[in-house]
């Protein structure tokens, strides 16, 4: 993988990442929405759940990432390094919880469909198939990992907190009152597997797979610098 194929393929994920969430924002504001409601909240309100989602941060993570690696297809950096990982298993993670939890709850039609679609298959999909294409590689470590894990964290402990103050949760397998609290922790404790399990996945796949992308030829090597120049 070049380096000027791999901006290509950076660049394609930033851009679907970036209309998802552009247009998943426009539904907001508009006042449509994914889950069903009694009643259309407040604009301030809409946003502010909007933001809250999982769902919508791993989006931007990988928008924000992606939009960096098309700049320079071999970023490192400090802290770097676990902002990508998190955003790689986020957006996984984001894809299998909908496609097990969600999705049979959905009956979605027309633009909200699309976002829909987008979110949590479009996008988890490129993302991943980029990583294995054009890394970079390697770059995960456990240290990495255990820094990306403070994200979700504190986004499911924020979540459970605000939740139980407000009474609105982003997702309903988070809502005590929907089949008491025995459910919602195994959920919590689930999905806290799950990413322990894929952020050791993606540390020791990082190792074993070879490092991407090439900036071996003379072509790359000048666009590399004209990137890190920027």
């Amino acid at each position: 993988m070049t380096l000027a194929r791999a901006r290509q393929l950076h660049l394609v994920v930033a851009v679907v990442a970036t209309t998802a969430l552009v247009l998943q924002a426009v539904l907001v504001v508009t006042g449509a929405s994914v889950l069903a409601e009694t009643e259309v909240p407040p604009l301030a309100t809409r946003l502010g759940r909007l933001v809250s989602y999982f769902t919508i941060q791993s989006n931007l993570l990988v928008a924000v990432t992606a939009w960096q690696l098309w700049r320079d297809p071999l970023r490192d950096g400090r802290w770097w390094r676990p902002v990508r990982l998190a955003a790689l298993v986020g957006i996984t993670v984001t894809g299998l919880v909908h496609f097990v939890l969600l999705r049979p709850l959905l009956d979605l039609e027309g633009a909200n469909w699309v976002a829909d679609k987008l979110l949590h298959l479009a996008v988890p999909l490129l993302a991943l198939l980029a990583w294995a294409l054009a890394g970079p590689r390697p770059r995960a470590t456990w240290r990495a990992a255990l820094e990306a894990l403070v994200w979700p964290v504190a986004w499911t402990v924020w979540t459970l907190v605000v939740g139980a103050l407000s009474g609105w949760y982003p997702y309903p397998f988070l809502d005590h009152r929907e089949n008491g609290v025995g459910p919602v922790v195994v959920a919590v404790v689930g999905i806290t597997v799950l990413f322990l399990l894929l952020f050791a996945g993606a540390v020791a796949l990082d190792r074993r797979l070879r490092p991407v992308p090439d900036a071996g030829g003379a072509g790359d090597a000048a666009l590399s610098r004209a990137s890190r120049a920027r």
